[in-house]
């Protein structure tokens, strides 16, 4: 077995409530989540641990009741986000001061912060505030502080040597916030997960919220719809919603495939013949910028004799949805191919050396652990080329040389 996969799969969102039910429910001991979250200088509420089930899917239902001496008698339902308003609110500084001063693991507490963090940064922009003085109206509240550092101590329990999570299911609807009322996502929510891969209107109601969306944000290494993997345990956290989906998250812990036939790389292709030119240097650096191993163009004879462009992207397998879905947005085209790859690559070293032109850093390929080919790096190239009033064929010529002496 590989290295040790969490895959969150967000069909029906996930919330901070749901999020500790299922990290309970796939593996973490309910004693260990108490016993860690003792550790936090904080009092006055009830953690809630039980089985529960939606539409004949069975799993952990976790709640946190804020008790009267905290304020008031209080059920938290995060998953249903009836903003908490009337329980004590807490700036960004008071949250992290919190989580310094408290006994948990230091990779605990910066796991908390992380995740603290993407929300206040998506509150500041939202509200315009300074980052350190955003109040939190619902993350700041005692139930939601429980939320985030107990997902942190259930992460640090099961030390995934990746976290993946599907595409996030947003819900539709309004819901209604400390400052009116909102279409889903809430702000917040909509500012956390930029760059996230989404989807909506699976439910009728707000699916992800502010504290699930910046668990995914500040956790997750890759999202992918592609789940490959071995399944170790299945875990299931339940809402508190009903719907025609069963209102649960689902969590995979699995293992990677020891598969060396598995493919791990594909090409993206389609021929175009109706989009103007000036696009596809765009639409290379937004490629490469998102992954991309490499972009190109190749001129073509399509049907009627017509001339055109085939697009070819170079990918790895977590990263072809994005893509594709990319070409499908940015490009003309109406479809694409994606074509499993076998590749052959040298072992790459890339070092810095002194030479007459200064530190340059020089790329050297490996066969069989044999160095078989080194070549300067162009950007270092083109700098000195430029300084020094070179060409740069003269420079790649000279730099060349002293590599092989």
């Amino acid at each position: 077995m590989g290295k040790r996969i969490l895959y969150y799969d967000c069909f029906a969102g996930i919330s901070g409530d749901m999020n500790l039910g299922a990290l309970v429910d796939v593996g973490v001991p309910e004693s260990y989540l108490r016993a860690e979250l003792k550790k936090l200088n904080i009092e006055g509420y009830e953690l809630g641990v039980r089985r529960d089930g939606k539409l004949g899917i069975h799993g952990t239902r976790v709640d946190v009741e804020v008790q009267e001496s905290a304020g008031h008698d209080h059920h938290h339902s995060e998953n249903e986000h009836h903003h908490r308003t009337e329980q004590e609110h807490r700036t960004y500084k008071d949250i992290v001061r919190l989580i310094d001063d408290c006994g948990l693991p230091p990779s605990v507490k910066e796991k908390s912060v992380a995740i603290f963090s993407k929300v206040a940064e998506a509150e500041g922009k939202v509200h315009n505030v300074d980052v350190s003085d955003v109040h939190f109206h619902e993350v700041g509240a005692i139930d939601s502080i429980i939320d985030i550092v107990g997902a942190a101590i259930c992460l640090d329990y099961l030390k995934p040597d990746q976290i993946i999570a599907s595409s996030v299911e947003l819900g539709g609807g309004f819901v209604r916030c400390a400052h009116g009322r909102l279409p889903v996502p809430a702000p917040a929510t909509a500012e956390i997960l930029t760059g996230v891969p989404v989807k909506s209107d699976a439910v009728p109601f707000e699916a992800t919220t502010p504290t699930g969306a910046a668990i995914l944000a500040a956790c997750v290494d890759v999202y992918t719809d592609r789940k490959q993997f071995v399944v170790e345990r299945v875990g299931y956290g339940v809402g508190h919603r009903d719907a025609e989906i069963p209102n649960v998250l689902r969590v995979f812990l699995a293992g990677s495939k020891d598969d060396e036939n598995e493919v791990n790389d594909f090409i993206l292709e389609c021929n175009i013949d109706d989009m103007n030119p000036e696009i596809y240097g765009y639409l290379a650096e937004k490629f490469f910028s998102n992954g991309a191993a490499d972009v190109y163009f190749t001129p073509i004879i399509m049907k009627k004799s017509r001339p055109g462009t085939k697009l070819s992207v170079l990918c790895n397998a977590d990263i072809a949805d994005r893509l594709s879905e990319m070409i499908l947005r940015e490009t003309t085209t109406f479809g694409l191919r994606r074509v499993a790859l076998e590749k052959t690559s040298l072992e790459r070293e890339i070092k810095t050396v002194s030479t007459s032109f200064g530190d340059v850093r020089i790329k050297t390929g490996f066969l069989s652990g044999e160095p078989i080919k080194s070549k300067p790096e162009y950007e270092d190239c083109r700098r000195i080329a430029e300084e020094r009033r070179l060409s740069l064929l003269d420079v790649y010529t000279l730099l060349s040389r002293e590599i092989s002496e």
